[in-house]
């Protein structure tokens, strides 16, 4: 789907009229769904032709990658909104609140805690979700269900972190939509007013369940490249 404005402009037209048309079809619907491409493993000049055709909210699994890729992006356009939604290293920390707007996975207490001292040598508030395991899996990052809400609390009373939203992943090949559910409704008991979840295959659902984020990647850029290392 890459390569040309004109095939960028499409690919967006298309995912953002699917998620105004699940905004508007459930219930109470979120003001507004927040489309952010996964840009993660694709280069810049992928990346160019969506930037041209007006997609600003972009997100990245790697600090590194980022780092290699979006400072020369964003002197061409302005208004980019970058999106950490990739586990974060502690000592990755620093560049982290250098190079992005809006940090996706808290998801432990001493990242939580390193991020807060970095923020404050940089005198910087940046936007954060706590990433929740909603599957419970082994394998994935992310606070348990049980401590999510005590440690949205902690985040913003002991840190002084601004938590405004949680994010999960669901578990491969389970149908999400009850795992979308448990994540909002454990939105609405830790007192935050945003959730991303939802990507390219289960968007829809999401927004059905309340999403306000949505992390869309293939659907947006098509087959994804071999992943970049770190």
């Amino acid at each position: 789907m890459t390569g040309s404005i004109s095939s960028a402009q499409t690919a967006l037209n298309d995912i953002k009229a699917r998620i105004e048309t699940a905004r508007l079809r459930f219930g109470a619907p979120p003001e507004t769904v927040d489309l952010v491409a996964v840009s993660k493993t694709f280069s810049a000049d992928e990346v160019l032709p969506f930037l041209q055709a007006g997609q600003r909210v972009f997100g990245e699994n790697r600090v590194q990658e980022a780092k290699d890729k979006w400072p020369s992006l964003r002197e061409k356009f302005a208004n980019v909104q970058l999106h950490l939604i990739g586990p974060l290293q502690t000592n990755k920390a620093r560049e982290a609140v250098a190079l992005f707007d809006v940090i996706e996975s808290v998801d432990r207490e001493k990242v939580a805690a390193v991020l807060a001292e970095e923020m404050k040598r940089a005198d910087k508030s940046i936007p954060c979700f706590v990433q929740v395991n909603i599957g419970g899996e082994e394998q994935k990052a992310g606070i348990a269900i049980a401590d999510t809400v005590a440690f949205v609390k902690r985040c913003r009373e002991v840190h002084g972190l601004n938590i405004i939203g949680l994010m999960c992943i669901p578990p491969d090949g389970q149908p999400a939509g009850s795992y979308f559910a448990h994540l909002s409704q454990l939105g609405q008991e830790a007192g935050v007013s945003h959730l991303s979840m939802g990507m390219s295959g289960d968007f829809e659902t999401a927004i059905a369940m309340g999403a306000t984020h949505v992390r869309v990647g293939s659907a947006l850029f098509g087959k994804r490249p071999a992943t970049i290392s770190a």
